[in-house]
């Protein structure tokens, strides 16, 4: 059964910089280059959305909110996808997960981030 692991959250500063990783297990290098992943995240008390996604090339897709603040990656020689996360804000709060789109595998623990002075 496919494994997700996310990491690199942490507690920032508003205007602060994280890295978040998540590396896929128990599937191999073709499968996972061959989908398209996404980083979600969930904020207290609110649904988990969508944040970036990258095509199984490097086509990425975000919303306005996080437009050139959080950045989607992806080395699919490594099974892990990244997020750099650039101009922190308060409401970027939330655990944030990646996953597989269009049809998630089972999901991970996440990875914290709190952003607050």
């Amino acid at each position: 059964q496919v494994q997700v692991v996310e990491s690199g959250g942490g507690l920032v500063q508003p205007g602060g910089s994280l890295r978040l990783s998540c590396v896929v297990s128990r599937t191999t290098r073709t499968i996972f280059s061959s989908y398209a992943m996404g980083w979600y995240r969930q904020a207290p008390g609110k649904q988990r959305e969508l944040v970036d996604s990258i095509t199984s090339g490097t086509s990425t897709n975000y919303p306005a909110s996080v437009k050139g603040r959080l950045t989607i990656s992806r080395d699919n020689t490594e099974n892990t996808v990244y997020l750099q996360m650039n101009s922190l804000k308060s409401e970027d709060t939330a655990v944030y997960y990646c996953n597989r789109i269009p049809i998630p595998w089972d999901w991970g623990q996440g990875t914290q981030v709190i952003v607050s002075s």
